[in-house]
């Protein structure tokens, strides 16, 4: 086994690990299961990426995020690292021979999505590859009663009949302490298990929210004031477009981002903010998974997320740094009031969800009892004009029937063109002699593309077109052509949703969802908002340990930096007076059944107003609660 320092600084150049990572490796090595519950920008690939190249075999990475796993594999490789990915809408022929490589081949990673790991083939191919570990990114995808749940999650314990003594590290960002239990389970730890959680301090990062009467005019006002690089997170698309130009008009260099531009424009105008030249990125939640841009100054929401779990990740890629950084909210009571009534919308009831399954089906053209394993192109605008479904009711029942095991929808799947050879080499320069004007573009091939005649190469025809000196157009007939004589296999890019079925279409009489566990979702929901909308409007507590403590960790000291500590700071009551306060209220509730009144009978105006203080925070905390009689009770 290779030393672990020593792979870290010959692939990653570091000569020291972050704290936690070297734990967390050395227990993985062990052969010991973990949950590593990291933060954002915490480094959890690390984790598994350098254990892996530590021991002999493969290390299987099951991840949802096609986007992430994509740049995961092109890091690798650019690092000499081999590195392979399967995931939903990949043709049957480019799968098998992905398979080949990681039996066979001197591959160290296979990234694979979820949907993938019960597939016959992947399964045949299973027993041939020396798995050393498997890694499980976005774990809290497994649970029913996370934000984000994601049922091929659930198939990911099963692999562990066939393999048996092979380590689990499951990885994630944002868990409760119910998902840390669910996650646990649901990946069959054993009793060797053991687990990892980073503080959720972020010493260097302020939190504020503020209730404005003109979101633009703050927004304005924000980054005149925060220098710097910064990302503006909206929650539409139209919304990213609007403020781009808001922004670009008042002088601030700005571009928008969401999931339905194209490939080649989400790149580009990456690249561009990563790179500096554009200073601010305002987009949807599309943007900035797996991407670690250390110097952003600030994180502006301008409109309030569903739940702290994305909030958290989201603020967090501010200030990676270590620098002075900023997180700030902005809202109103309109739209937190619409927040509370969302689970209505999210959760349609049992018939509309099998009216859009229907009409799904109907538009794919997909007779009952085939289709499993299918993916088809999907736009969602156009069915929901088609069928005449309100696209909010479409989107949601959509999201339920993922949940239920159904179907698998990718709002933006990118997949380039890619080439591979039909024919063996002696065919192809037999071909070659009979038809010597299809000389340049098979050289501009074998030249360009490693390993073409063995695996589908992804190519670029604009790209190949250059090195050949012909049009763009001119590389796509030829490539087309020698498609129709049998020497290649060309697939073009695709650029859009599409809907992956798991199951086979179900007949209309035999429809089915688990409403038990629907409905669960539903309520858990609804306290993820409530904690949402607290966070938001309350004006006492800091906020720095009001996150910290939603993800059970309670070892986080007041900020400082945040609005509320700040605030309290211009106020008579000073940390050390709120502390002890809070030890002499629960003192006297826990002694006798106190009354408000008694409580601040005998003290001078100004302790009347600190206690005052405390009291509103603790009830905000609904910590405690004071009964119609006005008498002070600890909540349970």
């Amino acid at each position: 086994m290779t030393d672990i320092r020593q792979v870290l600084k010959e692939y990653w150049g570091y000569d020291a690990f972050r704290p936690m990572q070297e734990d967390i490796i050395n227990a993985v090595l062990a052969g010991k299961d973990a949950l590593a519950l990291l933060p954002t920008g915490g480094g959890k690939s690390i984790c598994f990426q350098v254990p892996a190249m530590a021991k002999d075999g493969i290390c299987l990475v099951i991840s949802p995020l096609i986007a992430l796993m994509k740049d995961q594999v092109q890091n690798l490789r650019n690092k000499g690292i081999l590195a392979l990915s399967i995931y939903s809408g990949m043709g049957f022929e480019e799968v098998r021979k992905t398979l080949q490589n990681a039996a066979y081949g001197n591959y160290k990673f296979l990234y694979v999505s979820p949907e993938r790991l019960e597939t016959g083939l992947f399964l045949e191919y299973l027993p041939l590859m020396k798995i050393c570990l498997i890694a499980v990114d976005e774990a809290h995808c497994i649970s029913q009663w996370g934000y984000d749940f994601r049922p091929p999650y659930l198939r990911i314990a099963d692999l562990r009949t066939y393999l048996p003594n092979i380590p689990v590290l499951a990885l994630t960002a944002s868990a409760t302490k119910k998902v840390q239990d669910d996650i646990c389970e649901k990946l069959a730890f054993t009793s060797k298990q053991v687990r990892f959680q980073q503080s959720f301090e972020r010493a260097n990062l302020s939190y504020s929210a503020f209730n404005v009467p003109s979101r633009q005019n703050k927004l304005l006002e924000i980054l005149q004031n925060v220098k710097g690089t910064a990302i503006v997170y909206c929650k539409s698309r139209k919304h990213t477009k609007d403020v781009a130009n808001l922004l670009n008009t008042n002088g601030i260099k700005a571009d928008f981002y969401h999931a339905g531009l194209n490939n080649e424009e989400r790149s580009n105008r990456q690249e561009s903010w990563i790179n500096n030249k554009t200073r601010v990125m305002v987009c949807t939640n599309a943007f900035g998974m797996g991407i670690d841009k250390p110097n952003v100054r600030v994180v502006v929401h301008y409109g309030v997320p569903d739940c702290l779990e994305n909030y958290y990740q989201e603020a967090g890629r501010a200030g990676r740094d270590g620098k002075r950084a900023y997180a700030v909210l902005m809202y109103n009571d309109r739209e937190l009031d619409e927040l509370m009534d969302q689970a209505g919308i999210r959760f349609p009831d049992r018939e509309t969800i099998k009216k859009v399954y229907i009409a799904i089906m109907n538009a794919l053209q997909v007779p009952a009892g085939y289709g499993e394993g299918n993916s088809y192109d999907f736009d969602l605008v156009s069915f929901a004009t088609a069928f005449k479904i309100n696209i909010l009711t479409a989107t949601y029942a959509i999201k339920t029937l993922e949940q239920e095991g159904l179907i698998l929808f990718n709002d933006s799947l990118f997949k380039p063109s890619t080439v591979v050879f039909q024919c063996d080499k002696n065919l192809l320069t037999e071909f070659e002699q009979q038809y010597p004007a299809a000389d340049p573009i098979l050289k501009g091939l074998l030249r360009s593309y490693e390993g073409i005649f063995d695996f589908p190469a992804a190519i670029n025809e604009a790209q190949l077109g250059k090195f050949i000196s012909k049009s763009t157009e001119s590389i796509i007939k030829q490539l087309t052509r020698l498609q129709q004589l049998g020497l290649i296999e060309y697939n073009k890019q695709k650029d859009g949703p599409q809907i992956t079925l798991l199951l086979s279409r179900m007949y209309a009489d035999s429809f089915m969802i688990n409403l038990d566990t629907y409905l669960t979702r539903k309520k858990l929901f609804e306290e993820r908002v409530k904690v949402m909308v607290n966070f938001t409007k309350n004006k006492t507590g800091c906020r720095s340990q009001l996150v910290a403590a939603y993800f059970n960790d309670n070892t986080v000291k007041h900020c400082g930096i945040c609005d509320n500590c700040i605030d309290l700071k211009n106020t008579p009551l000073t940390i050390a007076d709120f502390d002890s306060i809070v030890t002499t209220i629960y003192a006297a509730i826990m002694a006798n059944n106190i009354s408000i009144k008694d409580l601040l009978n005998n003290t001078s105006k100004l302790e009347k107003e600190k206690r005052w203080t405390v009291i509103n925070y603790l009830q905000a905390e609904e910590k405690i609660m004071i009964t119609a009689d006005g008498h002070l009770k600890v909540n349970k």
